[in-house]
């Protein structure tokens, strides 16, 4: 038994059935976390306003992607791990780089930079991340790009906790194939 109850879709109303629409538009189905996540209709919507937010930020789908698997294994989130494995593929991220990503590691020099920088605000919850930010500067990063990196590391933690905490599993589809 999951602890955090599925919105079904006749269950859905006014703003929850409107993105149940939109999410089956662009994904085909509606996944579980979200049907979760709707029991808050303020939750879901917080969600999908930061993530996307974050996606018109200029940090980059391959970095965002990279830092949403670190934090899907850092903090065990099985859905994470699936899900963020399938919309890598989809950001040009290829197996390698994909199993590179959750261990916090990259080939290519600015997403290695992200993530030891993502790396730096998980280990100290944001606090003593002075050398981390001056080290990601002299790799090339921006302040809007650590402002995006601080962004995508807390928007992991929200969707890794709620997921642990809701016991939301992903498809075997996406299981299999991550």
């Amino acid at each position: 038994m999951t602890p955090i109850a599925r919105i079904a879709d006749a269950q859905a109303q006014g703003a929850v059935a409107e993105t149940f629409a939109a999410v089956k538009a662009k994904f085909g189905a509606v996944p579980d976390m979200f049907r979760a996540l709707a029991n808050s209709p303020a939750a879901l919507d917080g969600y999908f306003a930061f993530s996307g937010a974050l996606a018109k930020g200029t940090l980059g789908s391959a970095a965002s992607e990279a830092i949403a698997l670190a934090s899907a294994a850092r903090h065990g989130c099985d859905f994470c791990a699936a899900a963020h494995g399938q919309l890598a593929k989809g950001a040009g991220l290829n197996a390698a780089d994909i199993a590179s990503a959750r261990e916090g590691r990259a080939s290519d020099a600015r997403r290695q930079a992200v993530l030891d920088l993502a790396a730096a605000l998980w280990a100290g919850y944001g606090k003593n991340a002075d050398a981390a930010v001056a080290s990601a500067k002299a790799k090339g990063l921006t302040d809007g790009d650590i402002a995006e990196i601080a962004g995508h590391v807390a928007l992991n933690i929200f969707t890794n906790f709620f997921n642990n905490l809701a016991h939301v599993e992903p498809p075997a589809a996406w299981r299999n194939a991550a």
